[in-house]
């Protein structure tokens, strides 16, 4: 389903396309766009030439059929050239899917937005895939990629899940979310759909990773919490828009799933399920790899249990063993999402952590201010700014717009 046929909210990064479409992508930008429509993701042929290569010099090369200048160096030149030409081939072969700039440009409205390397939303740790990082993201949402990402975990389990498995899964997303934790999953049936509902329950920002186009609902049963997943977080996904989902393609998305967070929670799984993919991405990723333990007798956690037994997984049963591994040794957990506060009552300010206490009193009193200005007010580093601002969200002391970030009034809007 379309976020126009949803009858969604434009967001701000949205509403600038709509005013100057010609200025929301450039050369670069549109090249990468390209190149969703012409390589599957992960390719490691591509990953080398755009290590190499600029996007756009790239697509000139595929449209041409041959590599510009020099072979590459590294290992027999002539073989590495050839095999990188025969590359050429099979991605020249999805020309005719390729839309015009016009048109790819046209795609970035109503929520919709490309975001790519370099960009101030890319999120760093996508960076650790080397060759096999995305080129690019499609998303579709309000919230900040970056932001989001920076105190995230990502859960996943089994599509058939047990009752115990999705209230567990459920239970443990709600409370990470009220504790300003976002939640990574795959928008599958089962433990995915039990993770995403548990956050958006208590209004915390969740992120589904698809393996299909954003505007595209799979599984179809889904349309309406994806629908709520685009409202409160994001949509995001490797594969343009209108491209349809195919078995591989969740295997390969699953790599996203794991460099994205901060950490992987296994929380139900079969021995043969997909899951364990997403949690040998996170182990070789070097990231905390935890799982949730189930009855001995259900073969539904057996995969859970293996990971625990043979690749060192660390066994969690609640959100408080989640944030402890995922925490800085001595960093204290920031307070639970407030309970909406009555009208005219103060903030709970001094619940606050010190970095973020001082990040909150750099906001100006009115209008809004971009985060580079509020560094400097606070006399602290982009980076911790960029941290506070995803907890300050989550916490209901600010919010978006589309001036940068602002205090959060009622009822206000950008």
């Amino acid at each position: 389903m379309s976020p126009a046929a949803r009858g969604a909210p434009v967001s701000p990064a949205a509403r600038g396309a709509a005013v100057s479409p010609a200025a929301r992508l450039g050369d670069q930008h549109l090249a990468r766009a390209a190149l969703t429509y012409l390589a599957e993701p992960g390719d490691p042929a591509l990953g080398v030439l755009l290590e190499i290569y600029e996007p756009a010099e790239v697509l000139a090369a595929i449209k041409a059929g041959t590599l510009p200048g020099p072979a590459p160096g590294g290992g027999d030149r002539p073989a590495r050239r050839r095999a990188l030409e025969a590359a050429l081939g099979r991605w020249r072969i999805r020309l005719s899917w390729l839309p015009g700039d016009e048109h790819l440009t046209a795609m970035c409205r109503d929520r919709i937005r490309l975001v790519c390397p370099a960009d101030p939303e890319w999120p760093g740790a996508l960076d650790e895939l080397g060759p096999a990082r995305p080129y690019a993201l499609w998303l579709d949402g309000h919230a900040d990629l970056r932001l989001a990402c920076a105190r995230s975990v990502s859960m996943v389990g089994a599509r058939a899940a047990t009752g115990y498995g999705a209230h567990v899964a459920g239970e443990i997303a709600a409370d990470l979310g009220e504790r300003g934790w976002v939640i990574v999953s795959g928008g599958a049936y089962g433990i995915d759909a039990a993770a995403h509902r548990g956050a958006l329950a208590t209004g915390a920002v969740t992120i589904a990773v698809l393996a299909c186009g954003v505007d595209y609902a799979y599984p179809a049963g889904h349309a309406d919490l994806f629908a709520e997943i685009a409202e409160q977080g994001l949509l995001i996904s490797e594969w343009p828009p209108g491209r349809q989902p195919a078995r591989w393609r969740f295997l390969v998305r699953n790599r996203t799933i794991a460099a994205l967070t901060c950490g992987t929670v296994i929380v139900e799984a079969g021995e043969r399920s997909g899951a364990l993919n997403t949690a040998r991405h996170a182990a070789q990723l070097g990231k905390p790899l935890m799982a949730v333990p189930g009855p001995v007798t259900s073969a539904q956690s057996a995969g859970c249990h293996r990971i625990i037994r043979e690749w060192g997984a660390t066994c969690v049963t609640r959100a408080d063993d989640i944030i402890e591994m995922l925490s800085p040794l001595g960093a204290a957990d920031p307070p639970r999402r407030p309970a909406p506060a009555i009208a005219g009552a103060a903030p709970a300010r001094d619940e606050l952590d010190t970095a973020s206490a001082r990040v909150l009193d750099a906001f100006p009193v009115r209008g809004a201010a971009g985060t580079s200005t509020i560094a400097a007010e606070a006399g602290v580093d982009l980076d911790t700014v960029l941290r506070c601002l995803g907890l300050l969200a989550g916490s209901g002391f600010i919010e978006r717009c589309d001036r940068g970030w602002r205090l959060r009034k009622p009822s206000s809007a950008c």
